[in-house]
């Protein structure tokens, strides 16, 4: 049976690439291509696709995970598997979260990647080793995991912002912002805003 693929990128030579790589597999078949995410969203909506392989990152306007939880929710859905250049829990966890069934960097080798599309198709999920490894320690160590609010509060500091700010963009009170840079502060065993943010880094929880 032929697995009907879509692929969703904003850089056309990515985009090439991966149907370069795609088209060789036998029972693989590019039947669309996007430069959006809500392109994304449009294209999985009419039915003839299988698999979407989503980037995250689209430059303005919607990204990947947000495509991805648009495209999943629907009745009958493709599979999605995210195929990105970001590895950090910052990444990694709001992808998933959307209902993504995998998630392959875009260094992974031709056979790997066409190893996920079947994966994918199957119904069962792909995650590249680093990504992968980093979900068996959330795991293994629940209480040292930052939350996703954590992270997102977190990659916001390492952007700059000030707490006030923060709680504008997220729609928090100062109070609680600090009160997550607290439990921040005693997860990573540190005491200020440049240590956790450069802990957080080293250990892939933000994006470097």
């Amino acid at each position: 049976m032929t697995i009907r693929l879509l692929l969703a990128d904003d850089h056309p030579v990515v985009r090439a690439g991966l149907r370069a790589v795609l088209e060789t597999e036998p029972g693989l078949l590019v039947v669309a291509e996007t430069a959006t995410a809500q392109g994304a969203v449009d294209r999985a909506a009419a039915g003839d696709i299988d698999v979407v392989l989503m980037d995250l990152q689209f430059g303005r306007g919607m990204g990947g995970a947000e495509a991805t939880a648009r495209i999943t929710a629907r009745p009958g859905a493709p599979r999605v598997l995210i195929v990105t250049t970001y590895d950090s829990d910052a990444d990694t966890l709001p992808a998933i979260e959307a209902g993504a069934t995998g998630y392959l960097l875009k260094d992974a080798p031709p056979e790997d990647l066409a190893a996920a599309v079947r994966t994918a198709a199957a119904g069962r999920t792909t995650l590249a080793p680093s990504v992968a490894d980093r979900l068996m320690n959330r795991l293994r160590t629940p209480g040292t995991a930052l939350t996703r609010r954590e992270t997102e509060v977190l990659t916001l500091v390492a952007g700059g912002l000030s707490n006030q700010a923060i709680g504008h963009r997220l729609h928090l009170t100062e109070g609680t912002v600090k009160s997550h840079l607290a439990r921040i502060y005693t997860k990573l065993g540190v005491d200020s805003r440049t240590a956790a943010v450069a802990a957080a880094t080293d250990l892939g929880l933000i994006r470097r």
